[in-house]
């Protein structure tokens, strides 16, 4: 497959220069996806899909224009390529687009380190039925737990080749394996649900089914007989499971495009504290079995290790190429793209600094708060960093959970948050976002 892959992105390069085209990228994925659904022991639904898609981006002097097209066909190609370039022809300049030199390019990469295709085939429906039925089963099992409301397991393997006029082309596979339940406790209006899955690279990484489904009731029950909190200003734990969206929301600030448009919150904090000092925010895309690794971007530039935040300070911004010539820096390989558009800048795998503490021994030491396991809603002004979001979780008192949370919003600033967080030490090593549970000092709750 990769090399048909490898075969069509040259036709579209070809094709680009035979209609007018000074230079061009062609983005080429071919994905299968299956996916079952059970509910009540019996299948409820199992969708299959299998595509082809072509993307082509064209340069006409400083212009460019993208397309993409689900068909592989000369002709098709041809087409493509002369609409492509007549677009570009029409559209805006700007001085800052343009494929990488020739000494940028990544070369020498080794995929097979990455791990980031399991080699075994392709389950069969019957298995991945199996492991849904099993998943709601062990929920069903819970007691307390009134019904399941989706039990999943699915697979998917995709396949994606970058070329480039500039001499650039790679390619390599992915695959991956979930299972995914949700259960409900409790009836009428005080139903409560809460979930479970695993999502991995290899199937054998990947956590039994009934170990979720027994996870997913346990959780719901956990929030039966919930209640509003006190309004006021109090500590506030990010269990482990949404924590990463704080960390998603620092990252957001420091993409290139944000900081090019001069809207981030961040915008003015290069070189300065962001993060406690002893918290690093470490970006690694060479991590085997992770998600998030890849050894090129979608520009052809060798993604790299680098420390986002060092002991707690901005090093520098998210950056492709385009941003990084506006901004007047070094582009950083962090250049994402589909087949329908051009390359933005996005993060591969980020670690946090863990701390010494479990979640529990937080919670003893912060006395009186709220656990937060799930988030609602968003209300985030990307220019000051102001932050609102509904919640839910648990009600600490004394240390212990005293009981469920639900229907409040919490609210406060970015930059006093992230600047106060303290670690917790239960963060998954697996995920693409290691982030681990996450206490902020003092936040406003508006509840009763």
């Amino acid at each position: 497959m990769s090399q048909t892959l490898e075969n069509h992105a040259q036709s579209l390069l070809e094709a680009a220069t035979h209609a007018g085209a000074d230079g061009a990228d062609a983005f080429v994925v071919h994905g299968t996806s299956l996916s079952i659904d059970v509910r009540e022991g019996h299948l409820e639904q199992a969708e299959r899909s299998e595509g082809l898609d072509l993307g082509l981006r064209v340069f006409v002097g400083q212009r460019q224009a993208n397309v993409s097209v689900s068909d592989a066909r000369p002709e098709t190609i041809a087409t493509m390529a002369e609409r492509a370039v007549a677009m570009a022809r029409e559209a805006p300049e700007d001085e800052f687009i343009g494929l990488a030199d020739a000494a940028q390019l990544a070369n020498g990469w080794d995929i097979a380190a990455l791990e980031l295709m399991d080699p075994t085939k392709e389950p069969n429906p019957a298995d991945l039925q199996s492991d849904a039925q099993a998943t709601e089963a062990a929920a069903m099992n819970v007691v307390g737990v009134s019904q399941v409301q989706s039990a999943t397991a699915g697979y998917s393997h995709t396949s994606v080749h970058l070329a480039a006029s500039n001499g650039f082309s790679g390619g390599y596979e992915r695959t991956s394996r979930g299972t995914y339940c949700t259960a409900i406790a409790g009836t009428g209006d005080a139903m409560e649900r809460d979930y479970d899955g695993d999502g991995r690279i290899f199937q054998s990484d990947l956590r039994s089914p009934e170990d979720i489904g027994k996870t997913a009731g346990l959780r719901a029950v956990e929030r039966l007989d919930a209640r509003k909190p006190q309004t006021g200003t109090y500590p506030v734990l990010f269990d482990e499971r949404i924590s990463s969206s704080l960390i998603g929301h620092l990252l957001a600030a420091a993409n290139g495009a944000m900081i090019a448009r001069g809207s981030s919150w961040l915008r003015d904090k290069l070189g300065q504290q962001v993060l406690p000092t002893a918290l690093s925010l470490i970006e690694d895309p060479h991590r085997p079995r992770v998600s998030g690794s890849r050894p090129f971007d979608a520009e052809g530039l060798p993604t790299q290790h680098r420390a986002i935040i060092d002991d707690g300070v901005l090093t520098g911004w998210t950056l492709d190429l385009g941003n990084a010539r506006k901004l007047g820096m070094a582009p950083t390989a962090n250049a994402a793209r589909g087949v329908s558009s051009p390359p933005s800048p996005s993060t591969w795998n980020v670690a946090l600094t863990q701390g010494a503490q479990t979640p529990e021994e937080i919670m003893r030491d912060m006395g009186t708060g709220l656990m937060v396991t799930s988030l609602i809603g968003s209300t985030i002004n990307p220019n000051t960093g102001d932050y609102s979001r509904g919640a839910s979780g648990f009600w600490i008192e004394n240390g212990e959970i005293a009981y469920a949370v639900n229907e409040c919003t919490i609210a406060g600033n970015l930059h006093d948050m992230l600047r106060n967080l303290v670690p917790a030490n239960d963060a998954r090593a697996h995920l693409s976002r290691v982030v681990p549970s996450l206490l902020v000092p003092g936040l406003t709750l508006a509840g009763n």
